[in-house]
């Protein structure tokens, strides 16, 4: 399994640009597909310098309905006439996020897309083929992330918190080996990795995710003593880990102090060989 940084908010060198979103190529034995794709078209531009080819991408995962994650789609449908697109049934829903006490910002989707006719949605657990999974529906309030009291959803009854009913993650198997690819993993890390296992009755291999612990509407990391016990709950499942965008750089530094060789970071250009 090959696994391409195409977008995220550094960059290994001066040859990629960086955005604050994620873009990931990858290719399985079956699969060449793209896991979430960035703000517009910056993964387009990054995939032709890393010489892929992404009008030969069979499968894309859109892991939430933030605009950083799934705002290059109308860009993608333009370059790749075959891929279906699968999201949470509520991707399109309206979400925000609080910039101030008084003012917020549309972050969502472009909603005019909801209706192309390649769009999967999912309600949530759906098993794509024998090597792609995906869920949604985690429970439990382990070690959540402040930083989503700012991100907000439109209801019936008014804006309210976000309950991220919209997140979805995936599995992927492959000789054996099974690895678990999130978004922003905000249901929180810890509860998305145990939903994970409880789904396979086993740990993952590898699991690589945006950790949400930087607020990039206020550029305030979370507390170290956050960080340290989400750490500390990782390391107790024996799997290899990569992150990235959303983690933020002071959060990394401190998960990388007390999980040494468990944890990596992804940039803008990165590769991973499992």
């Amino acid at each position: 399994m090959i696994i391409k940084t195409l977008v995220e908010n550094t960059s290994i060198s001066d040859n990629y640009k960086c955005e604050h979103g994620l873009s990931l190529y990858i290719e399985t034995e079956v699969h060449k597909l793209l896991f979430d794709l960035g703000q517009k078209d910056l993964f387009i531009e990054n995939a032709a310098k890393m010489k892929i080819d992404l009008s030969q991408v069979d499968t894309v995962i859109i892991s939430h309905g933030h605009y950083d994650h799934g705002g290059g789609l109308s860009e993608f449908l333009k370059i790749n006439d075959k891929a279906k697109i699968y999201l949470q049934e509520k991707a399109f829903d309206k979400h925000y996020s609080l910039r101030t006490e008084d003012t917020s910002a549309n972050i969502g989707l472009d909603e005019a897309l909801k209706s192309n006719d390649r769009l999967v949605f999912n309600t949530g657990y759906l098993k794509i083929d024998d090597e792609l999974e995906l869920f949604a529906g985690v429970k439990g309030n382990e070690l959540l992330s402040l930083s989503n009291k700012t991100l907000l959803m439109e209801t019936e009854e008014g804006i309210k918190e976000d309950t991220f009913e919209h997140e979805q993650s995936l599995i992927i198997t492959e000789a054996g080996k099974q690895v678990l690819i999130a978004g922003c993993a905000h249901k929180g890390i810890v509860n998305i990795v145990k939903h994970a296992i409880s789904l396979k009755g086993r740990a993952m291999e590898r699991i690589i995710s945006g950790f949400h612990l930087y607020n990039p509407s206020t550029k305030i990391p979370e507390a170290p003593e956050l960080v340290e016990q989400i750490a500390e709950m990782l390391n107790l499942t024996g799997s290899g880990y990569y992150t990235c965008h959303c983690t933020g750089l002071e959060a990394y530094s401190i998960l990388k102090k007390v999980m040494n060789e468990n944890i990596k970071y992804m940039a803008t250009g990165s590769e991973i060989l499992i």
